[in-house]
């Protein structure tokens, strides 16, 4: 195989990034980690990063951009597979603590680069909040569904136990948490859908 094909076969430069971002901010966090890693462990040249992206917060952001958008894809794809609204809102929790129970898991990418965001505005704190939207209207749709009373109020609760949950995981280093916060959300919904 010429030098050609296999440069036409490498991932683009982009990809590149996108995966060295993806792997050092998770682990280690966006302030942290400096462009020059980044770029050495892409194996590009620090133009391409500026060619690219225009500038590390750009990079940040769609670092964030493509975990949110893969977080949307996984849970609907979890869920998809159970019959019942109530059963599919239960099943936020069972896939978090599938996520929970991978060794390299670390928290939530979203809490962990917004808690490194001192003044709670800019580039992280608009995603953070794009994400935070989601899994708020995710959650309600899921209790009007499932025939909560007050759907809002529900996925306000809701949302504070994934949350709860997803830094208990993370500080326990167990996926314990996040089966407390499954049998509280069934409890949750079960008094949120009594007549």
């Amino acid at each position: 195989m010429s030098a050609a094909s296999l440069r036409d076969r490498r991932p683009s430069a982009r990809a590149r990034l996108l995966a060295a971002a993806d792997e050092l901010f998770y682990a280690e966090g966006v302030h942290t980690v400096g462009i020059d890693r980044i770029i050495e462990r892409a194996g590009v040249a620090k133009a391409s990063l500026y060619s690219t992206f225009g500038s590390k917060d750009e990079l940040v952001r769609a670092y964030l951009q493509g975990r949110h958008e893969g977080r949307q894809k996984r849970i609907l794809t979890a869920i998809e597979g159970y019959d019942t609204p109530r059963d599919k809102l239960l099943g936020v929790f069972d896939y978090l603590g599938e996520q929970a129970a991978a060794a390299n898991f670390r928290g939530c990418a979203f809490y962990n680069a917004s808690a490194e965001e001192p003044t709670g505005t800019g580039t992280v704190a608009e995603v953070c909040e794009m994400n935070r939207a989601w899994t708020r209207e995710l959650f309600t749709s899921l209790a009007e569904q499932a025939g909560a009373r007050d759907p809002g109020a529900l996925a306000a609760q809701l949302v504070i136990l994934y949350d709860g949950s997803t830094v208990g995981a993370r500080m326990d280093r167990t996926a314990n948490a996040t089966v407390t916060a499954r049998l509280v959300a069934a409890a949750l919904l079960d008094a949120a859908t009594a007549r």
